[in-house]
């Protein structure tokens, strides 16, 4: 049909371009009559006037005459045609100028001589004849496209009927063809509920499994991790408990040189303390105080610790990037978890090797995230610590953030290291990821969110030797556990100071009433009914000028949240030694 059309309407061009060329033609027979009939004029009246319709027409014909040549260019004949009209029409035009001029000079029996040799005459036959022949050149051609012209019509009336025909059929077809493809479409769609159901039934089984699966996966993490603990904490109590009969046998025999085992038991205390604050970052609910930290400076400030515990055998190198992003996290526990992953770097070289410290910025996109869990995308500050040593295969390296998980010989390590090193890093936000090559080495990456704005200054405390006080300053100890409050009662009289104690919010508040003199309040702050941080708040309340020194075994409370020490908490976290608590007092009243 298109086609059809763009050829009906080509012919339709070509006969309207065949009548432009007859009017051309006849256009320039006119002109060519108008300069005779101008002349004829001039010569019997002598008057001007009768040359304007000659003067307008020579200066029309050269363009008419280019406009057909223009116009039947496509045409060999024709163009044949127009190349021996122009000759004529110029001898026809000289021969009226030369009977103009012969006029114009008076000579009218010359013009009339010039118009007599009928040279005139014969021009202008010649001159129709070419356009006659040109005229009806162009009849035979108007008469062909009119022709086709016709036939393509009424082949494009056929195609149209045609085409409605087609449409009409095509669109029964695709009616049949749409019913039958519904039909199957809707058997489908049954087949695919059924498969489906069964599907469902299949991923509900399987999920049944997978968590069966992971229950007793859990269940064995669960009975590692118990088995470790009560392996480390019966030998630490068998000590504990082993020293103290030992000295009340020797007391009893009135021997007090019990000295060393007195010493056995402060040892498998401290131990115990240690691996009770291991497991608490193991399962980041260890009480932190993150501050604004450059990890430059830090590194840097750690060189000669480092050099001493991983000895002259093991070089050491750091690469630490210019324009460090600042982080926010515990300064305490981050040194702590560098020395630590390098105190297992050291192990892995034992016959020497290079340790390599670097800090750089990174940023932790949505592709990285998505494969690794419990991380949000955005910008980090890495510390990379990376060794030459013997390298782990993978099996190794999936486990080694595992709890009392160990590839030391007994007695060499306890399995806590990394794994208080992984708690930490997932408490603060961050990310920690370790790559290991057999007989490549290996490194451990640490990523720490970046602290955005300004970087504060943080001047750290100068450890000092923990002092006494006296008995003009008082403390008041709230504790609900009697063996503990009399432990803190007898520690502060030991270090010197006037102890006042109470089992319970309310007598506490009586006694702080009734005694002005009160400076301190060492709470715990897990108690029945009312706990520490009320009680501080309505302590504070009466006795804005009070110190409040808060303690506790229990990390997620009333004063840690996240993980996180509220802002201006003074915490002493339990078991705490002598010589810790007395620090602690100590700075707090003289502060």
């Amino acid at each position: 049909m298109f086609w059809l059309i763009a050829r009906k309407q080509s012919e339709e061009d070509w006969v309207r371009h065949t009548l432009a060329v007859r009017n051309q033609l006849a256009n320039v027979l006119i002109l060519v009559q108008r300069t005779e009939t101008g002349q004829r004029g001039y010569l019997l009246t002598d008057r001007d006037v009768y040359l304007e319709p000659y003067n307008a027409a020579v200066g029309e014909l050269r363009s008419a005459i280019d406009e057909t040549a223009k116009l039947v260019s496509d045409n060999p004949r024709q163009r044949k045609a127009v190349e021996e009209l122009r000759p004529l029409i110029a001898r026809k035009l000289k021969e009226l100028r030369a009977t103009i001029d012969e006029r114009r000079a008076g000579r009218f029996d010359a013009a009339l001589a010039i118009v007599d040799t009928d040279q005139g005459l014969r021009l202008m036959d010649a001159i129709r004849s070419n356009i006659s022949s040109m005229q009806a050149e162009e009849d035979r051609l108007l008469a062909d496209r009119e022709q086709r012209a016709s036939t393509f019509g009424m082949l494009l009336q056929i195609g149209a009927a045609s085409a409605f025909l087609l449409i009409c059929v095509v669109g029964a077809l695709v009616g049949y063809f749409t019913r039958r493809s519904f039909s199957e479409l809707t058997a489908a769609r049954d087949q695919l509920v059924i498969t489906n159901e069964e599907l469902l039934a299949q991923v509900s089984q399987r999920e049944q499994v997978e968590s069966q699966l992971r229950q007793a996966q859990k269940m064995e993490a669960v009975g590692q991790l118990t088995g470790g603990i009560a392996h480390d904490f019966n030998n630490m109590l068998g000590v504990i408990a082993g020293s103290l009969d030992l000295m009340q046998r020797r007391i009893k025999k009135g021997d007090f040189g019990v000295e060393r085992f007195m010493e056995a038991a402060h040892q498998a205390t401290s131990r115990a303390a240690t691996l009770t604050h291991r497991l608490l970052a193991f399962a980041r609910q260890q009480p932190l105080a993150p501050e604004p930290i450059n990890a430059n400076e830090m590194i840097a400030g750690m060189s000669d610790l480092l050099r001493s515990t991983l000895g002259e055998q093991i070089h050491i190198e750091t690469a630490l990037a210019a324009g460090l992003w600042p982080t926010h996290a515990d300064a305490h526990q981050l040194e702590s978890a560098v020395l630590n992953i390098a105190i297992n770097a050291r192990d892995a070289l034992p016959d020497g090797g290079k340790l390599t410290i670097e800090t750089s910025n990174a940023y932790l996109d949505d592709a990285y995230c998505k494969q690794h869990g419990e991380i949000e995308p955005g910008q980090f500050v890495l510390v990379a610590v990376s060794d030459t040593g013997t390298g782990m295969p993978p099996d190794i390296a999936a486990r080694v953030f595992d709890p009392f998980f160990t590839t030391k010989p007994p007695g060499k390590g306890t399995g806590l290291g990394l794994s208080q090193v992984y708690g930490f890093i997932k408490q603060s936000r961050g990310h920690i990821k370790i790559y290991s090559e057999v007989g490549a080495g290996t490194t451990v990456k640490i990523y720490l969110p970046r602290l955005h704005g300004e970087q504060e200054s943080i001047a750290r405390a100068v450890p000092t030797v923990a002092q006494t006080g006296n008995a003009r300053e008082t403390i008041l100890v709230v504790e609900d556990d009697p063996l503990m409050r009399q432990l803190s009662t007898n520690a502060l009289r030991e270090l010197g100071y006037s102890v006042l104690h109470s089992a319970n919010a309310t007598d506490a508040l009586a006694i702080l009433d009734a005694t002005p003199g009160i400076r301190l309040l060492f709470t715990g702050v897990v108690m029945p009914e009312v706990n520490g941080k009320k009680l501080a708040d309505e302590a504070l309340r009466r006795r804005p000028e009070l110190k409040v020194l808060f303690t506790t075994g229990y990390t997620p409370n009333a004063v840690v949240h996240g993980g996180v020490l509220d802002p201006g908490v003074n915490f002493l976290s339990k078991p705490f030694t002598l010589d810790q608590l007395a620090a602690k007092v100590r700075t707090l009243l003289d502060g």
